[in-house]
């Protein structure tokens, strides 16, 4: 017999921010929850560390104020997005700057650039679009469907690859056309913009909303059932019914059948500025395919809680494997116009797993419910983005209520914070 302390309506496995999110969506309609973590913390691949009084994320996933789950996720109430400055700066391989992104047509128009006025055109279209018309598009390649488009080559290669290479995390733009199509029109919709904090200041919040002892760290899951998820160490958790929310690897494992996809890695890297360094907080792409940075900003200048008073943080990021330091310092000196023989490297962080890729066909509501009390969520059900992971919780969530005969709620959103 299975002490109360081992049992709950639902057991999830994985506390990153799906796990969390759909704890918070099932608590909220009175299911009791159990949520395993089998690393000493929750958050999953959204983790920040600290070092001498700098935060620097692991992954550094960007975020959009045009997200909706966000404001549709209890607990995230006292979220503050730190927002980029408008549109991104994009460093040519001519070695010239340009804002692109954040001028109206018309404006664009009066500016004299005629690039910049079909660039904000097109992005205007894809903002007035409708989510379903867009993903009843022809489906193919990013790229494929950006060179079909006859845009300039200097708009196609010199703004837009770039821009979609850092929304999708994909370098080589093999994702599918309708994702990458509204990756473009949430971009167009919204700002740019991080966790006040760090990224694990998003799933923290998540965690510390959820009741006492609802979250347990350090528990390795050996298999999962519909009514009993079985651990290494920790006893038999018993339920009516069981959410995977791990990575999809680790879903994959403990539900062989699950189709493990293939992945994008990525690898950031953070300096520190012995003195303030000078920024107006945009995001910096790097449009030279020769050099491997892919895009780079003053984290500080965005978010200034990321770095102590009177020093910068600068946060880097690499589509790949990690290169020699001294190539991307060398690159960042040229991208910021200053000498960086005095930064400090703070970290390596080289994910090979960091987000699942989305080639063609790709369905971004694959199924959560595998069969009644058995159910899965996580990026890899959805768009590989915060807003794809919180969405397929509350699909999940709302599958759960459903098998347990209690209405599904309506969508409900909270303000939320935004800061420049």
């Amino acid at each position: 017999m299975l002490s109360s302390a081992h049992h709950a309506d639902v057991v999830i496995v994985g506390a990153g921010v799906s796990g969390l999110a759909a704890a918070q969506h099932l608590i909220a309609q009175g299911v009791t929850v159990t949520v395993l973590e089998s690393a000493d913390d929750p958050g999953g691949r959204m983790a920040t560390e600290s070092a001498d009084g700098f935060r620097l994320d692991r992954v550094g996933q960007l975020l959009n104020t045009s997200y909706t789950e966000p404001a549709r996720t209890p607990g995230l109430e006292a979220l503050t997005l730190r927002t980029f400055a408008p549109g991104v700066l994009v460093h040519g391989a001519d070695g010239r700057q340009q804002r692109a992104g954040a001028l109206t047509p018309a404006r664009a128009l009066a500016s004299g650039s005629l690039d910049q006025a079909r660039l904000s055109a097109a992005l205007a279209r894809l903002a007035a679009q409708p989510e379903e018309r867009l993903l009843a598009r022809p489906e193919r390649t990013a790229l494929a469907a950006l060179t079909s488009r006859g845009l300039p080559p200097r708009t196609l290669n010199g703004v837009l690859r770039p821009l979609l290479a850092a929304l999708l995390r994909d370098p080589d733009l093999t994702t599918s056309s309708r994702v990458a199509d509204l990756a473009l029109r949430g971009f167009a919709r919204g700002r740019l913009a991080v966790p006040e904090g760090g990224a694990a200041t998003l799933p923290a919040l998540l965690a510390a909303a959820l009741p006492p002892g609802t979250v347990r760290t350090g528990v390795r899951v050996r298999s999962v059932a519909t009514n009993l998820v079985t651990t290494e160490q920790h006893g038999d958790f018993g339920c009516r019914s069981a959410v995977l929310a791990t990575g999809a690897r680790a879903a994959a494992g403990l539900l062989p059948g699950l189709r493990v996809p293939d992945f994008h890695e990525v690898t950031v890297l953070h300096h520190a500025t012995p003195a303030a360094l000078p920024w107006d907080g945009s995001l910096l792409l790097d449009a030279d395919p020769k050099w491997p940075v892919a895009h780079t900003t003053v984290m500080s200048a965005v978010d200034p809680t990321r770095a102590p008073a009177g020093r910068s943080l600068v946060t880097t990021t690499v589509h790949g494997p990690p290169p020699p330091p001294r190539t991307v310092a060398s690159r960042l000196a040229r991208l910021y116009e200053t000498s960086t023989r005095d930064w400090e490297l703070l970290a390596v962080h080289h994910t090979p797993e960091a987000v699942p890729a989305m080639p063609p066909p790709y369905d971004m509501r694959r199924p959560v419910r595998v069969l009644a009390g058995l159910y899965v969520c996580g990026d890899h059900r959805d768009s590989n983005t915060v807003q794809g992971a919180l969405h397929s919780a509350r699909r999940a969530a709302a599958a759960v209520l459903r098998d347990f005969g209690i209405p599904v709620p309506a969508a409900t959103e909270h303000p939320l914070r935004a800061a420049a």
